[in-house]
């Protein structure tokens, strides 16, 4: 679902990136890991069209990214690639509803029926009762679920995840990590995520292990049983 190939990318004299060749299969959650500077982050901006490799061929879902305008680009990522990262990054000024709306009203989608997606996302996560609250009156794992929300809104092939749990204690980063399973279960949703937790990456299917610019290694797993139960109403 995802074809990388031979993926480039210099800032100055320093090459971040050095011909990384990766596969993502649809419906599969993999994580990327490595130590600080294996260029983890710059490889998901790239994937995410959040940023230009230097070199190499990007496939997403069948699509050709090479070539794309700045304007094509925005809207296949705003359509196929929801977003979630390590502070949330919701609108301080808008409810947790009007928050994940955003993407969807961006792709000039009705505004009666992303509500209601909206609302019904919030419900998955547990949030039925929070989501007319700002994000000052949310905590911070409420926060991270509506930022999945707001990633899911316009129902992306693949969600890119950089450090989600980052920021969270040792029990909404336990949830959130189960969310992530439920929600590929739910939805078959796929996920690629970036992170320096190892209980969620011995969780993935499958971990990709990066240092210094390069693929070191990639470990398969069965997929896992992850405590097999919902974690709705408990980030």
């Amino acid at each position: 679902m995802i074809q990388l190939r031979n993926i480039t990318k210099s800032f100055g004299q320093l090459q971040v990136l050095k011909g990384i060749d990766l596969d993502i299969e649809r419906g599969e959650v993999v994580s990327i890991v490595g130590p600080s500077g294996a260029g983890k982050t710059t490889l998901l901006q790239i994937m995410g069209t959040l940023d230009d490799a230097d070199g190499g061929e990007i496939i997403i879902d069948g699509r050709h990214l090479n070539g794309m305008s700045q304007k094509e680009l925005a809207r296949f990522r705003n359509e196929h690639i929801g977003f979630v990262f390590q502070f949330h990054q919701l609108l301080p000024e808008f409810t947790a509803l009007e928050n994940v709306m955003i993407p969807a009203m961006i792709a000039n989608k009705p505004q009666k029926e992303t509500r209601q997606r909206a609302k019904e996302l919030l419900d998955m996560m547990g949030l039925a009762e929070r989501m007319d609250h700002k994000p000052a009156e949310l905590s911070g794992g409420e926060k991270q679920r509506v930022a999945v929300a707001r990633a899911l809104i316009n129902q992306p092939s693949v969600v890119l995840a950089d450090e989600p749990s980052g920021s969270l204690d040792s029990k909404n980063k336990a949830e959130l990590h189960q969310l992530f399973f439920d929600l590929r279960k739910q939805l078959g949703q796929t996920f690629v995520i970036v992170t320096h937790d190892e209980e969620l990456a011995q969780l993935t299917d499958r971990t990709i292990h990066m240092k210094d610019g390069e693929v070191v290694g990639r470990l398969k797993i069965s997929h896992p049983e992850v405590n097999g139960k919902s974690v709705n109403g408990n980030l």
